[in-house]
């Protein structure tokens, strides 16, 4: 698409996402959130950051060096223009972070709490650390230098190096020690308070122990940040049926990508700037000046190591997962048979879910689980009860997507561990991930195969079931569980064609179905009510078919954590859609579509944002929620998001984010289902089976009403 055809009502998406970023930041510098909590939203913010360059940064360079001149369809801009205009966006953003993170550095100081440079330490300290680093780091690092008869070495991906001009008889070179990745991020000082000192910067201060031959000058450490953006390759895959080999090829080859982004603890000399643009093959724009640490996952262990007192003055109160209000104790299985049951993660645990798969894998009359995997934590029970499914002759078949960015290695040990326990392992689709989270058990009942079917937003992960909030349904209709059926045969044999009667299926029918819906919504005019709830909106068919809405005057509530593309408020354009964007304790993560109001809505939860990559190149599944009482929480739950004025902003015409007008009563959704979660009453007794009427009951009965009519 050409710059004549740009939208007057869209925003590049990348500037869209360091907005969203720039959200995270804001939270870092609420005062009325604990400091160790404000402590890690920098951390996300960086971790954020780190992947934005990788993947979005990485691409766009790829993009300039194939074909500069394609721009974005939606801000006209070129691959290039883009990376200028991402780099000025990018530096404020660096400086107000680094002051974030010193503000609140200096805030924990009066609980003990000390991140500190050599020159701040004790005597006492300086002995120990001296003594520490000769006894357990000198002995294992691995130092370089780089002259004519040594080449620059291959720097890691994020990784830090502490770095040194390096002078002997009157010749100069450059040394380079690579911080070991075994040893701690962090040395604790001994005695009471949190006192430490990151560990590139006792190298630093005993680099001339490490160069002992050598004078030492302009000390500094840096980190390198290359494209990850690799995918691999389709003819390769073709040619060779072992994708699991073709993706650790992949992982190996992404170690070894450009650089898009050097980041450096001192100003550089312009000697040194213009060495590294020389062996990095990177422009100055590219280079970042950092006051903070590099890598911010010791923020986490910290938290972990406070003494209980402080933590209830530096961390969120505790709060756990609770049981779900919809299931009473007992078999999870036969309540599913009986009724719908929707989890809220993390409100509610996900172990009901896990207990349907453990029930399910020990039950006589379950013949068959199948599955779709994207994500998995580091222990899943879920493998385990699936693999103890294989091991009692149920038929276990697992689509694990190798392909999930940053956690490909861990989703090939688990499929390794998974096909040794006799299960079905299948991947995904040449050009296509699949992103879909549904899992179908199939068992007898007497003569007739019945079906419980679980559809979910979030992947199944057990330990961000915990930290991103995430809808998971569970359900026994027949109907479902049909199209479930069909789903997991197309998967198994590479039909993405398929037809569902319930389901919506991207690619073929996902995007067509939601845009059908609007458009009864459309139809109907200023009665028309549109209310969609998902993590990111690029797709421009999507983006025509929301202002079409908002121009026939529907009320269109989007609910967008991070990128989004439409801009609301446009004159003539956009004037009735609102977009919403909430960041609090816990990372917004269900996909929820409403379309109409009162009882007559539809309501669908499923896996897919409305981006192009999800509704054209991935396989997603969205489910139609037919239980009333479902349709009407969930409807709730959007209607108390959309009232939140503590950690919900409304995003202007321009794309920034406001905060709302707080007139009336404080509302913070998060802490709402929270209180709801942890005052909800369970069920006591699992409901009784509704007894079965014989037929010549049923005779007597329409007797009796005859004779008393």
């Amino acid at each position: 698409m050409g710059k004549s055809e740009v939208l007057d009502y869209t925003q590049n998406r990348e500037l869209s996402w360091l907005r969203f970023n720039e959200r995270v930041l804001e939270e870092a510098r609420d005062e009325k959130t604990p400091l160790m909590e404000r402590m890690k939203f920098v951390a996300i913010f960086t971790s954020n950051l780190d992947e934005f360059f990788m993947i979005r940064v990485g691409s766009l360079y790829d993009m300039a060096a194939l074909d500069g001149k394609k721009t974005d369809s939606r801000s006209g801009m070129t691959p290039r223009q883009q990376l200028e205009a991402i780099y000025r966006a990018i530096a404020p953003l660096y400086k107000e972070r680094d002051k974030t993170y010193a503000e609140i550095k200096k805030q924990l100081t009066p609980y003990g709490v000390c991140g500190l440079g050599f020159k701040e330490l004790e005597q006492q300290e300086k002995k120990y650390v001296k003594k520490y680093f000769k006894e357990q780091i000198l002995p294992v690092l691995s130092p370089q230098i780089v002259d004519a008869n040594h080449p620059f070495p291959h720097l890691l991906n994020k990784e830090i190096y502490v770095v040194a001009q390096l002078k002997q008889d009157g010749k100069s070179m450059l040394g380079i020690v690579p911080v070991p990745q075994y040893i701690t991020d962090v040395l604790y000082l001994p005695g009471n308070d949190v006192r430490y000192i990151r560990m590139e910067k006792v190298i630093m201060e005993y680099l001339e122990l490490v160069f002992e031959q050598y004078e030492v000058s302009e000390k500094n450490y840096i980190c390198v940040t290359r494209n990850a953006d690799i995918s691999p390759d389709d003819e390769l895959y073709a040619d060779n049926g072992d994708f699991r080999r073709i993706m650790q090829e992949t992982l190996h080859k992404r170690r070894r990508m450009a650089v898009v982004r050097l980041e450096t603890a001192s100003p550089l000399s312009k000697e040194m700037e213009k060495y590294f643009c020389e062996k990095f093959k990177i422009t100055s724009e590219c280079i970042f000046r950092t006051k903070m640490p590099m890598k911010l996952g010791f923020i986490f262990a910290i938290a972990d190591k406070l003494p209980e007192t402080m933590k209830r003055s530096l961390i969120n109160k505790p709060f756990a997962p609770q049981p779900s209000a919809s299931l009473a104790e007992g078999s999870v299985m036969e309540q599913v048979k009986r009724k719908d049951v929707l989890l809220s993660y993390p409100y509610e645990s996900m172990d009901p879910f896990l207990q349907l798969i453990k029930e399910a894998a020990s039950d006589p009359d379950v013949m068959t689980i199948k599955i779709t995997i994207y994500r998995l934590a580091k222990k899943a029970r879920l493998v385990e009860y699936l693999c103890a499914a294989a091991e009692n002759g149920k038929e276990v078949t697992a689509l694990i997507e190798l392909r999930a960015r940053f956690d490909e290695q861990n989703n090939i040990d688990w499929s390794e561990r998974m096909e040794e326990a006799g299960c079905r392992v299948i991947y995904g689709f040449e050009g296509y991930k699949v992103h879909s989270k549904i899992c179908l058990i199939t068992y007898r009942n007497k003569n007739e195969i019945r079906y419980i079917t679980q559809v979910g937003t979030g992947n199944y992960n057990e330990k961000t079931a915990k930290m991103y909030t995430d809808y998971s349904l569970m359900t026994s209709n027949q109907e479902i569980g049909e199209d479930a059926a069909v789903f997991f045969k197309n998967m198994s044999i590479s039909n993405l064609d398929g037809v569902y009667n319930h389901l919506i299926v991207s690619p073929t029918s996902l995007k067509q179905k939601v845009l059908a819906l609007m458009d009864e919504e459309i139809a109907k005019g200023e009665n028309g009510r549109i209310i969609m709830k998902m993590n990111s909106v690029t797709d421009m068919d999507f983006i025509r078919k929301t202002a079409e809405a908002s121009q026939a005057g529907v009320k269109v509530d989007l609910i967008v954590r991070g990128i989004c593309c439409i801009l609301p408020g446009i004159p003539g354009r956009t004037e009735n859609l609102h977009v919403t964007s909430i960041v609090g304790r816990y990372l917004e993560h269900p996909r929820v579509f409403v379309f109409g109001a009162g009882a007559d809505a539809k309501v669908y939860i499923g896996s897919a944002d409305m981006m192009t990559r999800n509704t054209e190149n991935r396989v997603e599944v969205a489910c139609p929620i037919y239980d009333s009482g479902i349709r009407r929480r969930l409807i709730r739950d959007l209607q108390v998001m959309l009232s939140d004025n503590v950690k919900a902003r409304r995003m202007g015409s321009d794309g920034t984010y406001r905060k709302k007008k707080q007139d009336g009563e404080l509302v913070n959704a998060q802490e709402i289902f929270m209180r709801d979660a942890l005052n909800a009453r369970r069920p006591s007794v699992m409901a009784a089976k509704p007894e079965k009427t014989s037929i010549f009951a049923k005779v007597r009965k329409i007797f009796r009403k005859k004779v008393d009519h």
